[in-house]
């Protein structure tokens, strides 16, 4: 007598990715996280379509609520477009959000010195100091990893503990606004301390201009120069890379100073756009969802712009979420989490195929 042999279904690489599911799979992702929420809204006693209604449309229904989409598609821009390019070589610089904070402070140091300074080079100069105080903050980690073989996960992951405690300090203590009632805030920066305004009657500022002429360099970079090129051969074939002569040490540099330099600038930009001072809340997790943005698009720098407009949607629909339909903000962070998971799950799907196994037997005496 014998039984059937249970066994698992295995992973198998297709030869050729398959075109449409790996297009698809952002729309099926996004099908898959909202029924997924639908029924933790259900469990949870909410009206799912009050919820998915504040969520998914009304960022896009009034131009007052598009304006404010825009205003954060910016930072998410920056950000997820230094990391894809990163995580393209392998590289995965999980600290954006330290870079964003040091970004913000490098850039706060110009108005809280010289408040009385004047003069239209003022904004740009703290988005360049922004730039150059997250690049600075992401070369520890490129050390670390380069030089010692640490982890960069861990490192950069680390690091935005340690940034977050040196806003705190400073806050807290030298760069306490003092007439400020006691609030962990800077003196208000001057007005030439602050970014252009883009769209007339809106708070959107030039900082979404020069995030989409990021993205165009982006482009450029991966795209049609060698430098990006290198960068991808020694992410997708580390061992052909390093017989081709690419430097594996140079790949973690470039990686983790180019995602410093754009977390940097975003940091910037916040300060120097809608806020105008620096805040505790100027760490509002604009690095972890640049994570999920950078995947959602694909790593490519045209999808990256698709995926941080619709994650600041959902930054938005998220607060109308919590305002009308009484939804907690950790049901919004989930939603971003599992939006990322089934988006890992169909690019999955879309490069392997499940291959069962032939039916064994084995026979029981």
């Amino acid at each position: 007598m014998s039984t059937p042999a249970f066994s698992f279904p295995s992973l198998v690489r297709r030869e050729r990715a398959s075109l449409t599911a790996i297009v698809l799979a952002p729309l099926l992702a996004l099908t898959a996280a909202t029924l997924l929420n639908v029924g933790l809204y259900v469990t949870m006693g909410r009206d799912p379509v009050a919820v998915i209604h504040a969520m998914l449309l009304e960022p896009f229904i009034s131009w007052s609520s598009f304006s404010e989409v825009l205003l954060k598609t910016g930072p998410l821009l920056f950000i997820a477009q230094g990391l894809a390019i990163g995580f393209r070589a392998k590289v995965f610089n999980i600290g954006a959000e330290g870079q964003f904070i040091l970004g913000a402070i490098f850039a706060s140091a110009i108005p809280i010195w010289y408040p009385e300074a004047e003069g239209a080079w003022i904004w740009p100069v703290m988005l360049l100091l922004g730039a150059i105080g997250g690049a600075l903050w992401a070369a520890i980690t490129a050390f670390w990893r380069a030089r010692l073989n640490a982890n960069e996960i861990l490192v950069s992951l680390m690091l935005s503990l340690v940034a977050a405690q040196l806003l705190y300090y400073l806050l807290l203590g030298p760069w306490k606004d003092p007439n400020g009632f006691n609030f962990p805030q800077s003196v208000m920066f001057q007005y030439d301390a602050t970014v252009p305004i883009l769209i007339e009657g809106t708070r959107v500022n030039v900082s979404l201009l020069l995030a989409l002429v990021l993205s165009f360099a982006a482009w450029i970079f991966m795209q049609r120069s060698f430098i990006g090129y290198k960068l991808e051969v020694g992410g997708l074939a580390p061992r052909a890379a390093s017989y081709a002569g690419f430097s594996e040490k140079s790949a973690i540099w470039l990686s983790l100073l180019v995602g410093g330099f754009a977390a940097g600038l975003a940091g910037a930009s916040e300060v120097a756009g809608p806020i105008g001072q620096l805040q505790r809340s100027i760490a509002t997790g604009y690095g972890y969802a640049a994570i999920i943005v950078a995947y959602l698009g694909g790593l490519h720098p045209i999808g990256i712009i698709f995926s941080s407009l619709f994650m600041a949607a959902l930054y938005i629909g998220g607060d109308n979420a919590m305002v009308s339909a009484h939804l907690p903000v950790a049901a919004v962070r989930v939603f971003q989490g599992s939006l990322l998971l089934a988006y890992l799950v169909a690019i999955a799907f879309g490069r392997y195929r499940l291959e069962w196994p032939h039916s064994a037997r084995r026979k029981v005496t």
